[in-house]
């Protein structure tokens, strides 16, 4: 019984205690609470405006690309210094720019080399089975030479991109601009496929395509 009793002291005194220990702390909350207030209404009265949109600025609307961007493919337009009849990039006057560009044209030029096609009684790669068909000029040639004459052109355009001057990859570029043809990459099917995303770049590549119905008439 007596137990009981001290046991039951124990347990008023520990409420009691616990009670003003309470009454402490939530005097500790509301202060902290309110303090929290003021801290917001000080940091309301502090936010400063942000800049109003100028449509005057003459960066206003401007899209600027990375040259490091992996979406995008861009090229000058030039020469090379080799003449190419079947590699479909050295027949074309688009260089890269980027190191982007670079490995992405290698890529290319590479898968459609794996790639193989019974053309008559040989088995050729992509780009001689392209070019014959894109270029009546081979149609009537010997296909052991077309192979033969492919492997010199591999060897140059390789070493011609691997020698390349390119942009610095820090560096930007207006998306619509007179300079670079820019080509945005999207994956379609497993399959990239490059698609014009400024106007010169559509403009060239209508011509381009002009000039391979040309060479097929």
């Amino acid at each position: 019984m007596e137990g009981n009793k001290s046991n039951m002291n124990d347990i008023k005194n520990n409420n009691e205690n616990n009670n003003k220990d309470n009454n402490k702390d939530n005097k500790k909350y509301n202060k902290k609470y309110n303090d929290i207030g003021n801290n917001k209404t000080n940091n309301k009265n502090n936010i400063k405006p942000s800049n109003e949109i100028n449509e005057n600025d003459p960066n206003f609307g401007k899209i600027n690309i990375s040259f490091s961007d992996v979406n995008y493919a861009i090229y000058r337009i030039g020469k090379w210094k080799n003449t190419y009849k079947i590699n479909l990039i050295g027949t074309s006057n688009e260089i890269p720019a980027t190191e982007v560009t670079k490995v992405h044209v290698l890529s290319n030029i590479n898968e459609i080399r794996n790639s193989k096609f019974e053309l008559g009684e040989n088995e050729v790669n992509g780009i001689v089975a392209l070019s014959i068909q894109l270029n009546p000029e081979l149609q009537g040639m010997d296909i052991a030479q077309i192979i033969a004459d492919e492997e010199l052109e591999y060897k140059n355009i390789v070493d011609e991109i691997e020698g390349l001057e390119l942009e610095d990859p820090n560096g930007f570029i207006e998306l619509e601009n007179d300079k670079f043809l820019i080509y945005k990459l999207e994956k379609d099917h497993h399959v990239t496929v490059a698609k014009p995303a400024n106007g010169l770049t559509m403009k060239h590549h209508a011509e381009e395509i002009q000039r391979l119905k040309e060479l097929n008439k």
